[in-house]
């Protein structure tokens, strides 16, 4: 894309999601948003930001993962606390409150950086030890690094110990949800289309033979884990900052990460579209399903394991597999369909 078609496109990205921000928080005319429909909307931006940023190391390089919920929680807390006990001085600086939109939004880039920051840290420290191991192995480190994290919180009074962060400040909204979802995306395309993303499919694909080629195979899987642990304490300290009282350890155990393994295993392991459509969908379904407790309680989840499980039996590569829907996979649908429907004339 050209420089200045790439400055335009910003632009009206940016635009748009103020416009959509704008119509969640005061409605159009007449016109107000259910606040259980934006909820649930706000929930598939952030599960988005989570799916895409865990297929970086479970999709991408070949890796697994199950510790994605710790990271989420050290950026969710890290953003939080920042918000909660210097939010005030930040927004102070320009004569704002955290409570009005710009406040908040000042607020908000500091705290969302910080989260980022100590997670990506805190997958640095658990990056370079473990990833050095292979499957279950990594598996395990990561899952007793998340179940670490989860304890340690439990013990921390000045972000609330077992009974959550109650003090949390809700300033996230739609824009800002959106906007790193988008980035999360962008970040994650970009990175699979350059060099570091070919050493990434060469290290999925062979290890072994990546490295007999001269890939340094820890130091890039030690620099994804990074990058996809960073983009996790984004998610993290948006999810923090949503509601009031969002935050509780109880809610980031190893549960959440399977969550999030699900959700790209259902769109396509490999597939950035596809953990976007998995994210989509696992938020949506269960709720979708509730109907089903007011006369059958505990149905709806016995259903929604059904369905996983019909889905990995007869689709077990995930609904779009490792391909990408972009423009030329529409023209190319389109074309097709002409194609079609000249043999029918």
């Amino acid at each position: 894309m050209r420089p200045g078609r790439k400055v335009l496109a910003i632009a009206a990205t940016l635009a748009g999601l103020v416009v959509m921000n704008y119509v969640f928080e005061y409605g159009f005319g007449d016109f107000q948003i259910n606040p259980y429909y934006a909820r649930i909307i706000n929930l598939i931006g952030i599960n988005i930001t989570l799916a895409v940023s865990l297929n970086l190391i479970n999709g991408l390089a070949g890796q697994f993962s199950i510790g994605h919920a710790g990271f989420m929680a050290v950026g969710g807390y890290t953003a939080t606390y920042l918000t909660v006990y210097h939010g005030s001085a930040i927004a102070g600086l320009a004569g704002r409150t955290v409570g009005d939109p710009l406040g908040g939004s000042m607020v908000m880039i500091p705290s969302l950086a910080a989260g980022a920051l100590a997670a990506a840290m805190a997958g640095l420290l658990v990056g370079i030890p473990s990833l050095r191991l292979k499957g279950d192995y990594l598996a395990i480190v990561t899952l007793g690094f998340s179940e670490i994290i989860r304890v340690v919180i439990l013990n921390i009074p000045a972000v609330g110990g077992a009974t959550g962060f109650t003090d949390a400040i809700p300033i996230t909204n739609f824009f800002w949800i959106f906007a790193m979802a988008i980035l999360t995306i962008v970040i994650t395309r970009n990175m699979a289309t350059s060099t570091f993303g070919r050493a990434l499919f060469a290290i999925r694909s062979d290890e072994v033979a990546a490295e007999a080629m001269g890939i340094d195979t820890t130091r890039y899987k030690v620099l994804a884990f990074v990058i996809s642990a960073a983009l996790a304490g984004v998610a993290g300290g948006l999810s923090g900052q949503l509601f009031a009282n969002p935050l509780n350890p109880q809610n980031l155990n190893f549960v959440k990460s399977i969550e999030v393994i699900v959700m790209i295993v259902l769109g396509g392991i490999g597939s950035i579209t596809g953990a976007v459509v998995g994210a989509t969908t696992l938020t949506i379904l269960p709720e979708a399903l509730r109907s089903f407790d007011q006369q059958f309680p505990g149905l709806r989840m016995v259903i929604y394991a059904l369905l996983l499980i019909l889905l990995m039996i007869f689709r077990p590569q995930g609904l779009l597999g490792r391909r990408e829907l972009n423009l030329g996979w529409l023209r190319r649908r389109r074309g097709w369909r002409k194609g079609v429907g000249c043999l029918f004339l």
